[in-house]
């Protein structure tokens, strides 16, 4: 009940005050505004393709290339080890020298462990071959 005695009514804004506002509102607009007059495909996006009319009055009409876009939308096709020189994000840093680091050697036997077989692993290849063989005939 108290606040009842508080309250009081605020009075209306004249237009000096309501002018006021709508500069202060105009300008922190126009600070986080930014003007672009640039514009471009974005090579990232998939372009829609359209096709022609089914029974045209003009034929196709071979278009200009132009070499900028078809190289932009080429680049953004790269994969990114092609496209930059480091890697961009964390998840890039792994893989991203994908060269191996010593030439394999397939003579040298301290790193290339060829496969062996034994009389039993001859035995267990043969027994699969023969039930894969009765699986797919029946």
């Amino acid at each position: 009940m108290a606040a009842k005695g508080r309250e009081r009514e605020k009075e209306p804004l004249d237009s000096v005050h309501q002018n006021a506002i709508l500069c202060e509102t105009i300008l922190k607009e126009r600070r986080s505004q930014k003007l672009h007059t640039d514009f471009s495909i974005n090579p990232f996006m998939k372009p829609h393709v359209l096709t022609e009319k089914a029974m045209p009055r003009h034929p196709y009409e071979d278009a200009e290339e132009d070499p900028t876009f078809l190289k932009m939308i080429h680049g953004a096709r790269l994969e990114p080890t092609k496209k930059y020189t480091h890697p961009q994000t964390e998840s890039q840093e792994i893989g991203w020298i994908s060269t191996p680091l010593i030439v394999q050697d397939r003579s040298d036997r301290r790193l290339h462990f060829a496969r062996q077989n034994s009389e039993i692993t001859k035995y267990m290849d043969a027994a699969w071959r023969l039930k894969e063989q009765t699986q797919n005939l029946g």
